[in-house]
């Protein structure tokens, strides 16, 4: 991540790369705007991209992050300005040095609606919404099927990453082996090959689930509900686009929608190929 240090004989801010050692108060950042990040969720978010940190008089009050996805593709997100520095021009400022550096390529990210605007200033249009669930889900009966959904082995692996990589159109290896080593992938199996596949992982108050990926609404429905057979009692998230059909299942099951983001893209949308999609994200900000 190329920065440019930005700071003058008044005290203007710094901005400058964010390292591990901004960690700690990246933290109290978040948590000041009600996201439940815990030191564990900056740290493997900022090991898999690259950042920005803006520092006034050695206080961490802003920061931007962006993961790239093969050569062609970047999500960003993880932007945050301390509520005291709002309105100033420093949310801008990050944005526009994330984008300076991802240069050409196709750039994604989920706005809320407070951001919108300044987006769409910079070329981002809308692309769908996506529901935020979370809560404690209820278990219905013995839903676990061993014989159809299983953890992932390192043979597996290999066919969940061709999944994602064509329900998307770009690769995301790094994150995908990254989140079988935070947590589980479940695969869904089709004549012995995986045909669908969820992620889960300890992220915030309890468990994100995610990514989903399936070919059909009833496939995901079974991987959702294998990770949450795994999690009795356990808080859980799942960020679902809101046209994939999930979200109504998910209320079912006791997963309240408790907010919504607009997903946004800046140049050539990749184009999916293959029979599965996108069901679930990873996060917000990963994508």
């Amino acid at each position: 991540m190329k920065t440019k240090a930005m700071i003058s004989a008044n005290g203007a801010p710094l901005l400058t790369e964010l390292t591990a050692g901004h960690l700690h108060q990246a933290v109290g950042l978040s948590s000041e705007m009600g996201w439940p990040y815990r030191l564990e969720d900056w740290a493997f978010a900022h090991r898999l991209g690259s950042g920005l940190a803006l520092e006034q008089s050695d206080r961490l009050i802003g920061t931007a992050m962006r993961w790239d996805y093969g050569d062609d593709c970047t999500s960003v997100g993880m932007i945050i300005v301390a509520k005291a520095f709002q309105k100033r021009g420093y949310g801008a400022l990050l944005v526009d040095a994330l984008l300076e550096d991802a240069k050409a390529k196709t750039v994604f990210l989920n706005a809320t609606q407070e951001a919108l605007a300044l987006y769409r200033r910079r070329g981002f249009r809308c692309t769908g919404i996506i529901n935020q669930h979370q809560g404690v889900p209820m278990l219905l009966g013995d839903i676990d099927r061993p014989r159809q959904i299983k953890i992932a082995d390192s043979a597996d692996l290999t066919n969940v990453l061709a999944l994602d990589h064509d329900a998307l159109g770009m690769p995301r290896a790094m994150l995908l082996r990254s989140l079988a080593e935070a947590g589980q992938i479940l695969v869904l199996m089709d004549r012995g090959v995986a045909s669908g596949f969820a992620a889960y992982r300890a992220f915030g108050r309890g468990f994100v689930i995610g990514p989903v990926v399936a070919p059909r609404l009833d496939d995901a429905c079974q991987l959702v509900d294998a990770a949450i057979w795994r999690l009795p009692g356990d808080f859980v998230r799942v960020d679902t686009p809101a046209d994939s059909g999930l979200t109504p299942w998910l209320e079912a099951r006791g997963l309240a929608r408790v907010d919504s983001a607009s997903a946004m893209v800046r140049g050539v949308q990749p184009q999916p190929s293959g029979q599965a999609r996108v069901f679930a994200l990873s996060s917000q900000s990963l994508g």
